[in-house]
């Protein structure tokens, strides 16, 4: 008879080192344990999610933590590059079985202006860019990219945070004394000293991402492009597969996995993408940054993909064969900010699938989200609609959703009063729909940073 402690013999890794211990080290246990894989966590809360799932190490406890796993991922970025490499050398001497992902990876995801070169390395497109170390610098920056642009640290901040948009060359001396600190490694909005980096703004329709794994055989498995829309910097929702990318997808699979084997990375990694045109008019992506780690614009995946995100990264790093990463069924994943929603209205609604994180309240804060499948795709507006009239933070998309009996009463008044010609119907509908791509802009040009995570 199996038992949770009977293994193979041939099977030389019984316990995952996670570096962190937040949801989404929660949700890589989850992963690991229906493939006979225990975890435990290097996280100095000891209530973190990931805490219900295996024992937590406090970060003064590294020795106890190295000996207690056989092989090392990590679920945060930001994790100290010298971790990292301590662990790696431990899998080189082979007392370990690896780190996974290796360090250069964190150490490019962790500097923007690495990344931004390693992309144009890599001949990935991206926005203009420049360096900036100094007052003067960053006028030359503004003067050379033109305004507005977008001011960022290197190094350090996340879900909107570290960046400011100096629209007018009045806000550059502002922008300077908010971020001088961040450059000699003052302040709160980075560790270590490092230059800025500007960031040319570009016209973009549409902000979307895309997830691949990595064997360590160098086999690569890549998800369908997702959409992400943010609030306040933050994700808000995600849709998966995004509608109408199909003739995006062999590009950005093509950056995807061009980085990974230039890092010669193994498990899962997140691209986020901005869509625009390129000289020709087409469709065209601009690569934003990476994630070297299971992401949340993959949330969906654990109940939309035949195998999630999280269980491939599981595969990666102890050395299983990749799962499909196909689509089973369309999905809208929601993230719950700040305060939980009455989970018996979230669960009256069909085709819900709600993750608790087990996180205490705060505005603002990631605590849980929500994918939606149901069964019937044309349902999947109505029930986004109801599901968002029971979130008690709508992170804006009460907008994209109003209330149902809302929709209906403009179809009635639609019906009731039609315009008096089809040109007429033409010719709202054309300005209506160039209001809306307006709105769009300009929403998404202010939320031009990533969402971490």
């Amino acid at each position: 008879m199996t038992t949770a402690t009977a293994y193979p013999v041939t099977q030389t890794i019984r316990t995952i080192g996670i570096l962190g211990g937040g949801q989404l080290g929660m949700m890589l246990a989850q992963a690991a344990l229906p493939l006979g894989y225990q975890c435990v966590f290097l996280e100095d809360s000891t209530d973190c999610p990931a805490s219900l799932y295996g024992k937590v190490f406090h970060s003064e406890q590294l020795e106890e933590f190295i000996a207690a796993a056989d092989v090392f991922t990590l679920e945060f970025e930001n994790t100290p590059t010298a971790t990292v490499e301590q662990l790696a050398k431990l899998s080189k001497s082979g007392s370990k079985q690896g780190m996974f992902p290796p360090p250069i990876a964190l150490e490019i995801a962790q500097d923007r202006l690495k990344e931004k070169q390693m992309f144009n390395d890599l001949d990935i497109a991206t926005v203009p860019f420049k360096e900036v170390s100094s007052e003067a610098e960053l006028q030359q920056a503004c003067e050379a990219l033109g305004l507005p642009i977008v001011l960022k640290t290197s190094r350090g901040g996340y879900d909107g945070k570290g960046q400011y948009v100096i629209k007018q060359d009045s806000d550059i001396k502002a922008a300077w004394q908010d971020f001088e600190d961040a450059v000699s490694g003052k302040g709160s909005l980075t560790p270590t000293p490092a230059p800025l980096i500007a960031e040319g703004f570009i016209n973009f329709s549409r902000e979307l991402s895309i997830i691949a794994a990595r064997a360590q055989d160098g086999s690569v498995r890549c998800y369908d492009l997702v959409e992400n829309d943010h609030h306040h910097g933050i994700l808000a929702k995600t849709q998966a597969p995004a509608v109408g990318t199909s003739h995006l997808f062999s590009q950005a699979q093509e950056a995807i996995t061009t980085v990974m084997n230039h890092l010669g990375y193994v498990g899962v990694m997140a691209l986020e993408l901005f869509v625009t045109k390129d000289a020709r008019g087409h469709d065209y992506l601009l690569a934003n940054e990476i994630a070297p780690r299971v992401h949340n614009s993959g949330h969906w995946s654990i109940e939309g993909a035949i195998t999630s995100q999280f269980e491939n990264h599981i595969r990666a790093v102890v050395n299983l064969p990749l799962g499909d990463t196909d689509n089973v069924h369309p999905a809208i994943m929601v993230n719950v900010l700040g305060q939980y929603p009455d989970i018996s209205a979230v669960l009256a609604i069909d085709g819900v699938h709600y993750h608790s994180y087990h996180k205490a309240e705060r505005e603002d804060r990631k605590i849980a989200h929500i994918t939606l499948m149901p069964n019937d795709v044309t349902d999947l507006e109505p029930s986004m609609a109801k599901l968002v009239a029971v979130l008690p933070n709508k992170v804006g998309l009460d907008k994209e959703y109003p209330p149902i009996a809302a929709t209906q009463e403009r179809q009635e008044q639609t019906t009731e009063t039609p315009p008096q010609d089809a040109k007429e119907l033409d010719n709202e509908t054309e300005t209506a729909v160039e209001n809306a791509d307006l709105v769009s802009k300009d929403s998404k040009v202010d939320s031009i940073e990533k969402a971490k995570k």
